[in-house]
């Protein structure tokens, strides 16, 4: 093939299918899970802190650093493999244990992260699992004595995976050493890395379901407030079909309510966003396991649907009641400032209707003070005239009362022309 130029991102996005791969696990063995999530309300981490914490546990076992910007990390650390896996919200920490040690969610399995490196993590503990795996023994009936040992039988939740190639079982309660416990026993044909794919769905399985439960509180919280603000909005909207004595107050409540709910929805979105995101990776993560009943327990499916699906529809029907009230404020305030625009189109329609009426009134006023000016012009124009030919009238023989009662008429007809000639010019 002729040479061509490789685009910049090629290799990149192709090794990112790659980024993450499975572990591969033998059987009797153990893995430890934990979970840091920052505990702040912004969702970007600081990845810096994330590494560092992650460098300072590998140098405690003389293990090789990652390369530089990388998200994700798996290496020998003697007496256990580490798997380290940094994502948006949260960073999560694997060791993978030979052996079940002296007795199964043997405590001491935790001694693979220092208590003292604990303490300095960045953030807290989100979640943390140990998940104990065992052969299937020669009769199941041992499995269910097991579980019920192991596990709160109420919310026990046990299913056969990937065509009964393994079972699975869990109580998603936290023990009395602060952990969630899974079990999982295989069958002896049982791939390592089969076995893997298994712990590692299981481990996402139990962080994304708590990850998505964070919506909850949020959901709760803002609930209260919004019942309070659906009164306010529902008392205002009521008002609105009658006479508003203050339509600009009411609307600057109309508008308070709609900038406060609009905030609400800012705030929440990403909260309620990742929810979704979280809440649709865990029934992905379960369908893939593909569970089969066992012994009449419950499955994965069936505990999630009565325990985990309820607290996610509280947290849609949270975010479909806010955006709701959003939009139902919004409309009222243009429903309103309509109505007060209107109002105000009357008014100003009344105003003119006024105003009209007024220039009518100040135009007849107006002709009947230009009809007296007519007077007072001519009365001057008639006096000024007899002025001018009065010489003329004497030696004529005409008296100056003759002569006035003669200009009176040609006189007031042309003040009378000219006024009304300059009212039309400025009319036009």
């Amino acid at each position: 093939m002729p040479p061509i130029e490789d685009h910049p991102l090629r290799y990149q996005l192709a090794n990112e299918l790659h980024a993450r791969p499975f572990p591969s696990l033998g059987c009797p063995g153990q893995a430890v899970f934990l979970a840091i999530k920052q505990p702040v309300q912004a969702a970007k981490r600081d990845r810096e802190q994330d590494r560092a914490h992650l460098i300072a546990l590998l140098d405690r076992f003389g293990a090789g650093h990652p390369s530089p910007g990388a998200t994700h990390y798996f290496g020998d650390l003697g007496h256990f493999r580490l798997k380290w896996e940094q994502h948006t919200e949260f960073v999560t920490y694997t060791a993978f244990i030979d052996g079940n040690g002296t007795r199964a969610f043997d405590p001491t399995a935790w001694e693979v992260f220092p208590e003292d490196w604990l303490a300095e993590a960045p953030g807290a503990r989100m979640t943390s699992a140990h998940i104990h795996l065992a052969q299937v023994p020669t009769e199941e009936d041992q499995i269910a004595e097991q579980l019920d040992a192991w596990f709160v039988p109420e919310s026990l939740a046990v299913s056969r995976v990937l065509d009964d190639t393994a079972i699975i079982a869990g109580d998603f309660r936290i023990d009395s050493a602060g952990h969630m416990r899974f079990a999982m026993f295989t069958r002896a044909d049982t791939g390592d890395r089969r076995i893997g794919r298994v712990v590692q769905r299981i481990c996402e399985i139990e962080t994304y379901k708590t990850m998505s439960m964070l919506g909850l509180p949020r959901a709760r919280e803002i609930g209260h407030r919004m019942g309070e603000m659906d009164e306010i909005l529902s008392a205002l909207v009521s008002d609105m079909t009658g006479e508003i004595s203050k339509p600009d107050d009411t609307l600057s409540q109309l508008l308070a309510i709609a900038s406060e709910l609009e905030k609400l929805q800012t705030e929440s979105a990403f909260r309620f966003g990742a929810t979704g995101a979280y809440e649709a990776l865990v029934n992905q993560r379960i369908q893939v396991l593909r569970e089969e009943r066992f012994q009449g327990r419950q499955t994965f499916a069936e505990f999630m649907m009565r325990r985990f699906d309820p607290a996610m529809r509280t947290i849609k029907a949270t975010e479909r009641r806010l955006q709701s009230m959003t939009d139902r404020a919004i409309r009222a305030g243009d429903l309103l400032r309509t109505r007060v625009d209107v109002d105000r189109s009357a008014q100003n329609q009344q105003l003119l209707e006024s105003m009209d009426q007024r220039a009518a009134l100040q135009l007849r006023l107006q002709r009947t003070v230009e009809g007296l000016s007519v007077v007072a012009i001519s009365y001057y124009a008639v006096n000024l005239a007899v002025y001018l030919l009065g010489p003329l009238a004497a030696e004529a023989g005409f008296s100056e009362t003759l002569l006035t009662g003669a200009v009176v008429l040609p006189v007031v007809l042309i003040v009378w022309g000219v006024v009304r000639r300059i009212r039309r010019s400025v009319g036009d």
